[in-house]
């Protein structure tokens, strides 16, 4: 699933509250978090710091944890950027051009 990078952090938060089975009073409440910041956190208003998403993932019993990405997922994702890409190339204004023509060569004296 491809999720774009204003969204990584609000989908980890809704996750975590998922496997935990916490509600978000729940999970605020154990991670020290006011509810309505971990609201905005997880509905992309605001961005949370990496020790923010840590504490949320510890207070629920998981660890936050990094790892290189798969060869499946890299290409998963060149191909999402590839597609948008070519959706964009599409959407641009462009006009017709007529077929190419080439000056007549000159031959040069030997």
């Amino acid at each position: 699933m491809f999720v774009s990078n204003d969204r990584v952090a609000g989908e980890l938060i809704a996750e975590i509250r998922r496997l935990s089975r916490l509600s978000q009073a729940e999970l605020a409440r154990r991670s020290g978090l006011q509810p309505s910041v971990l609201s905005a956190y997880e509905h992309g208003r605001r961005q949370p710091s990496v020790s923010a998403l840590a504490r949320i993932a510890r207070a629920a019993g998981m660890e936050l944890a990094l790892s290189p990405l798969s060869d499946e997922a890299n290409l998963e994702r060149a191909g999402k950027v590839l597609i948008d890409v070519i959706e964009l190339a599409d959407r641009m204004p462009s006009k017709e051009r007529g077929e190419l023509t080439y000056p007549p060569l000159i031959r040069l004296a030997s």
